[in-house]
């Protein structure tokens, strides 16, 4: 495996910002200092005015394998990871066929293993009838990153609205339960009222029908459950200002059992781009008003909220109710087809997610050493995983270069996701997403330069993650 001595870069690591080297052997950092005088054959990589991250953990992807592979796979999305900066993620159980059972479950990590560029984890998906069959995931805590419900917003067997499947589940299960926090009846009341008043629906009800109520109740609920039984609780993408009274941040991170993760697009979008965006940015827990966006921020920098993720969940075009037209642009597909109630719901992000926090980094909104602990350190504390997330001597080499000198702009030539579309790029001024103030230019997994200038070394592929549990 070839080595590599990145020269002369600073090092955003654990609060800090300091200029060094770092010697990568083999899978491992071997060593952090000034002027490393390597004993080893190395590559040398001249990192003077760049910045040297650790790997973006990503806690919430979905990737469509098995089952809708015409959207996305773990290859193709793995891919569009490594080239944003995620190193890691850990992807939901919402296939074809759910991982409902252990023998599905462990069909996608052979997958995993045979094809992700990223290291990789999988949730154990639940049902209201499988939780003898959750339970079993006690024995693999080690090797499983969670168990995933749906506690709103799904359909069929993964909807769990249960209340003694729910009880049984947080009485007993011993890994984290990550949840997705809706409340279907006020989702249903609302759709209801709704039709009643208009003749058609359009993207910007969806805020309204997934309404902060919706979500305040089920997350509401969640938390009781856990706090009856003391589980290990982690509620997704957070998206309304009233939810934040429900977290602390009055112990650390590694001590608290209720957790709560913000994804980019939530800190990004507003309901007010609906007029613009349509059902690109149609998802599940909707964008919602202005206010909320900066109630997530207040709480992202406070520590009420500990991680940023994607939920990356990428559908085609079409299914998203818009096509490309001459100049290739994104433009709504015209009657039934473009109406947002067929539209489907989620976005997809993991290509970009680093570069648009990067963007808030130098509009002052976040600093560059809060930004890689909610994105990589308390991603890696919050699940226990062992020995990454952090720029440490012994640790696996997942590592990102970034260049702040040079910009990205997206457009559909550099798009990566099998779906090849993304709600911000830019296109004759119509659409148009930021341009965002850095390059990524290296990503390292496990020490392997997977991605470099453009170019992706694909001979060797992610690893299975692993917890200190």
């Amino acid at each position: 495996m070839q080595n590599y001595l990145i020269k002369n870069i600073s090092i955003v690591n654990e609060g800090r910002i300091i200029e060094g080297d770092v010697l990568i052997k083999n899978n491992r950092i071997e060593k952090i200092s000034s002027n490393i005088q390597p004993s080893i054959q190395v590559q040398e990589i001249d990192g003077e005015k760049k910045y040297l991250l650790p790997g973006v953990i990503d806690d919430q992807v979905h990737f469509r394998e098995p089952g809708l592979t015409h959207k996305a796979n773990i290859y193709s999305e793995s891919k569009a990871a490594v080239a944003g900066g995620i190193t890691s993620f850990m992807e939901m159980p919402n296939t074809i066929p759910p991982a409902f059972t252990q023998e599905l479950l462990e069909k996608k990590y052979e997958i995993g293993s045979n094809s992700s560029l990223a290291n990789y984890s999988f949730f154990m998906g639940t049902s209201n009838d499988n939780a003898d069959e959750v339970l079993r995931t006690n024995e693999k805590k080690k090797e499983v990153c969670g168990v995933k419900i749906f506690m709103g917003s799904s359909t069929g067997n993964l909807l769990v609205d249960n209340y003694l499947t729910l009880d049984k589940l947080f009485r007993e299960t011993e890994l984290l339960i990550a949840t997705h926090c809706e409340d279907e009846k006020i989702i249903k009341k609302n759709l209801e009222k709704i039709k009643l008043e208009k003749a058609e629906l359009s993207p910007g009800d969806h805020p309204l029908i997934r309404d902060e109520q919706a979500c305040f109740e089920s997350s509401l609920t969640a938390i009781q459950f856990a706090k009856k039984y003391n589980s290990r609780l982690h509620i997704l993408h957070l998206s309304t200002e009233k939810e934040m009274q429900l977290f602390s941040n009055m112990v650390p991170l590694r001590e608290k059992r209720i957790t709560a993760e913000v994804c980019v697009h939530h800190l990004h979008f507003t309901s007010d781009d609906y007029a613009k965006l349509g059902n690109q940015i149609k998802c599940n827990p909707a964008i919602k008003a202005p206010h909320n966006r900066e109630a997530l921020w207040t709480a992202l920098l406070d520590d009420r909220l500990d991680v940023i993720a994607t939920d990356h969940a990428p559908h085609t075009m079409e299914e998203k109710g818009f096509y490309r037209d001459m100049d290739g642009c994104l433009t709504p597909l015209s009657g039934e087809n473009g109406s947002y109630q067929k539209a489907h719901a989620g976005l997809p992000l993991v290509q970009h997610s680093l570069l648009l926090m990067l963007y808030y980094v130098q509009k002052g909104k976040i600093s560059l050493e809060k930004m890689v602990e909610k994105m990589s350190h308390a991603v890696a504390d919050c699940f226990r995983i062992h020995q990454r997330g952090f720029i440490r001597e012994g640790y696996f080499a997942d590592l990102v270069i970034v260049d702040m000198n040079q910009t990205t702009t997206i457009d559909r030539q550099n798009i990566l996701y099998k779906c090849g579309w993304s709600p911000m790029e830019s296109c004759r001024g119509n659409n148009s997403g930021p341009v965002f103030p850095a390059v990524i230019t290296n990503t390292f997994v496990n020490g392997h330069l997977v991605y470099g200038n453009g170019a992706f070394d694909e001979s060797q592929k992610g690893y299975r993650l692993s917890f200190d549990r």
